[in-house]
């Protein structure tokens, strides 16, 4: 009978001699009861222990340097709690790519003498349940003591969790509740970075969580998706409640179809309740979830994490202290390339363009600061509240202007002289210091076209030079002639920084964009206005490229620039349309408000007075 192996947290520590290590379960598996009488023993022979932990963020564990005589803890990362004791050197780092943690284990490179872990109760045959599945299997089978506290409050997961009791020398009885996880308090700007992130996750994307504010954010911002899947390190409250959306189905995934693969979980006791006897989230040991071409098997695999600070060139250096429980380094690096290996999988770093002391987060630099992940040919895209860089593919000119683009508006003016400075921008690189405080997000949007075209919209930015000179280079002589009236052949940094660092207090310039792949963008199409000096009026243009005309996209942006000139108190537009123009002179006939037009030497001069806002509102 398995009940004769229960004995008390002081007969199991009876069993420790000194100089042993010990391998304890992370989060919900740390077993609390008997850490706890551990620390509080005063026996001799608990001393010069070491305590190997998956990930520390529990605060059963002391660090402080009163315990040194007793034990030193060693992790493979070190999540909020220890991560100052790391640096202060309490604390050993094992840096690993947490896949090969299992091989360290059976190899006897890391060498365990027992594993202390939480279980839930033993069943009618005598099976419980492994509630931290990551590396715990691996654990035991190493060790010659095995003990397991049983807590009744433990949900019984599905996956590979099955343990016998047979398997265990001794088990204790919990009378701790398990390692609860509040939930991270939501500020609006993780709810604006989230919302930009979810304009580039797809349906039918498979994706990884951490825990933390941006996730919280996340949760909310994708509920409108479909058939998204779920492979993860974590399963979260904030995954649950992604499920309970609906936007969950797990039905595209490449690995277990069907099911949300995780391998440990943190969080409150609601999540607990949730996942008991769940058959939809299955848990897997990290060898499994963190294998990178598991991951890649993956279509969309979509990478998401957040970054403390990111460089202009792409460097990324992650969270420490409070908040660093999503990756490290080594778990980061797996991910990401099982991203890269996945079919149209992409990687997304979001952040807040500055810290809660004000100070900025796109910064020249990362060189100086701990735990980089300095991978920067593998990032994709970066995002904060104020954007979405593009990095794939692009120079590292380029991705500084990206990166600037997003960076807070008062950090970009003097981002712009450090990366002169540096060499990474031209030395004439135009910036207008208002331009971040005045940028027209309202403008923001996305429309379905013919054929399915999907079309995003937004106001110009400076780091839209390189799109637009390939937009120009595409268009036909015709074309050409058809929007600047003259034949022009080149279109050098010079002249095309002019056009897209615009002031916005006297022109509006809107590009539609579509993905051609994952990460990356092209300009299909440009409209503006600029205000002109004295009647109210605003001189009106645009171009699109010619592969994609005749799908409505000239009307759509007529109707946007007009609703935006409204709204800026513009009285009306003029425009001047060649007369051999038919295609363009239709969309201006389009237009919901009369068109007068002159015609003279072959272009028709038109002008297009708007009627009051509420009566255009009225008619739509």
């Amino acid at each position: 009978m398995w009940k004769n192996k229960v004995v008390s947290p002081k007969e199991v520590l009876s069993k420790i001699e000194p100089g042993m290590t010990i391998f304890l379960g992370t989060g919900m598996a740390e077993p609390r009861t008997l850490v706890k009488n551990l620390m509080a023993s005063e026996e001799y022979n608990l001393q010069d222990l070491e305590l190997i932990q998956l990930v520390s963020i529990g605060d059963t564990i002391p660090i402080d340097e009163r315990y040194s005589r007793k034990f030193r803890l060693r992790t493979f990362f070190s999540g909020w709690i220890a991560s100052e004791a790391v640096s202060a050197g309490r604390v050993d780092l094992i840096p690993s790519r947490f896949s090969k943690i299992p091989a360290l284990f059976k190899s006897g490179a890391i060498h365990i003498d027992a594993t202390f872990i939480q279980i839930s109760p033993p069943d009618e045959n005598g099976y419980s349940c492994l509630v931290g599945v990551d590396v715990e299997r691996q654990a035991m089978e190493v060790s010659h003591l095995v003990v397991g506290e049983i807590n009744e409050h433990a949900p019984r997961i599905h996956g590979d969790t099955l343990v016998h009791v047979d398997e265990f020398n001794y088990f204790v009885n919990s009378t701790e509740l398990p390692l609860y996880i509040p939930r991270w308090p939501l500020a609006d700007v993780y709810l604006e970075i989230a919302a930009n992130i979810a304009s580039v996750v797809e349906d039918r994307s498979c994706i990884s969580f951490g825990i933390g504010p941006l996730y919280e954010a996340l949760a909310i911002q994708l509920a409108a998706k479909k058939n998204l899947g779920i492979h993860s390190p974590f399963f979260t409250d904030a995954l649950m409640d992604l499920v309970k959306s609906g936007a969950v189905t797990n039905r595209y995934k490449g690995f277990q179809r069907g099911k949300c693969s995780a391998s440990y979980l943190l969080g409150t006791e609601k999540l607990m309740n949730w996942l008991d006897r769940n058959p939809l989230v299955d848990f897997q040991p990290e060898n499994v979830i963190t294998d990178p071409n598991i991951i890649g098997s993956n279509n969309r695999m979509t990478a998401i994490l957040p970054a403390r600070k990111i460089d202009l060139t792409g460097n990324v250096a992650l969270h420490t202290g409070k908040g660093n429980v999503t990756a490290g380094p080594g778990n980061v690096q797996e991910i990401f390339i099982g991203a890269s290996l996945s079919k149209n999988g992409r990687t997304i770093f979001g952040l807040p363009s500055r810290n809660i002391k004000g100070m900025p987060n796109i910064v020249l630099s990362v060189d100086n600061m701990p735990f980089q992940f300095t991978n920067r040919e593998s990032m994709d895209l970066v995002v904060t509240e104020y954007g979405v860089a593009y990095l794939l593919g692009k120079t590292m000119r380029e991705r500084a202007q990206e990166l600037i683009d997003i960076a807070h508006p008062a950090d970009r003016a003097d981002l712009v002289r450090q990366a002169k400075e540096a060499k990474l921008l031209y030395a004439d690189q135009i910036f207008f210091p208002e331009s971040g405080h005045l940028y027209p997000s309202r403008v923001i949007c996305s429309h379905e076209f013919k054929d399915g075209l999907k079309v995003n919209f937004r106001p110009i930015k400076p780091s839209d030079e390189e799109k637009m000179r390939d937009l120009f280079y595409r268009f036909s002589d015709q074309a050409v002639y058809s929007r600047y009236f003259t034949s022009i052949k080149a279109m050098p940094h010079k002249k095309m920084q002019e056009y897209v660092n615009v002031n916005y207090r006297l022109v509006m310039s809107i590009v539609g964009m579509v993905e051609v792949a994952a990460g990356t963008e092209k300009i299909i199409a440009e409209a503006r206005y600029a205000r002109m000096k004295q009647d109210g009026f605003a001189d009106v243009a645009f171009v699109v490229d010619e592969e994609y005309q005749s799908r409505g996209i000239a009307s759509y942006l007529l109707e946007l620039l007009i609703r935006t000139a409204r709204e800026d108190g513009i009285q009306g537009f003029t425009a001047d349309v060649l007369a051999t123009n038919k295609s363009m002179l239709k969309v201006f006939e389009k237009a919901p408000f009369p068109v007068q037009t002159v015609l003279s030497r072959g272009i028709y001069e038109l002008t297009i007075p708007f009627t009051p806002l509420a009566e255009l509102k009225e008619k739509e």
